[in-house]
């Protein structure tokens, strides 16, 4: 990684190299900004990422479609 120098503007902004992106930034004790790239996501996605055992059913479901049962919608 090659260091850049950056200026402020007056209302303390500056330009990062990737536009449209998400940054989480954690800053060092001696005052070192880091930008991590992050990803926003809904609850319902970070409930399904935490749910292991439905995971699980759907990939077995994936490689099993034989099993599959087919379902006719209500009346």
């Amino acid at each position: 990684m090659n260091p850049k120098l950056v200026t402020a503007d007056p209302r303390g902004r500056v330009t990062v190299a990737e536009a449209n992106r998400t940054y989480l930034v954690h800053e060092d004790q001696d005052g070192t900004l880091i930008l991590e790239p992050a990803v926003v996501m809904s609850e319902l996605e970070r409930g399904f990422l935490a749910n292991t055992a439905l995971q699980e059913q759907i990939e077995y479901a994936r490689s099993h479609p034989e099993k599959s049962v087919n379902r006719r919608p209500g009346p």
